[in-house]
């Protein structure tokens, strides 16, 4: 048997963003509050710890990409000294660093 319902929590809202609301659970067809559960439901808190790993891995995540630039800059310009293994090992190298970012943050990896 499932829990009764008994305690109300109140937010705070404009009329908009209630009438925006009230327009996502009538979309699945579920009432404001159901929705409202489900959300709270599958919502991560954010701790300090967890942010400090996001800020890092976003500028990690920056590095990789400005290193792929470079690689992709230097095969345009040079395409006759662009030896095709030499452009596929840089590039394994940035998959490798992509997916140990992955790793950092806790994602599943294993799924190639």
């Amino acid at each position: 048997m499932a829990e009764r319902r008994t305690v109300r929590a109140h937010v705070r809202l404009s009329p908009v963003e209630l009438a925006a609301w009230r327009a996502k659970a009538a979309a699945v067809g579920v009432p404001l509050s159901d929705l409202l559960r489900q959300a709270m439901a599958r919502t991560r808190p954010w701790t300090p710890a967890a942010a400090a790993v996001e800020r890092e891995r976003t500028r990690q995540v920056a590095r990789v990409g400005n290193n792929l630039n470079q690689l992709a800059r230097w095969a345009n310009t040079h395409p006759s000294e662009a030896e095709a293994v030499e452009v596929v090992a840089q590039l394994v190298s940035v998959e490798r660093a992509l997916l140990a970012l992955a790793r950092l943050g806790g994602e599943d990896t294993d799924a190639h």
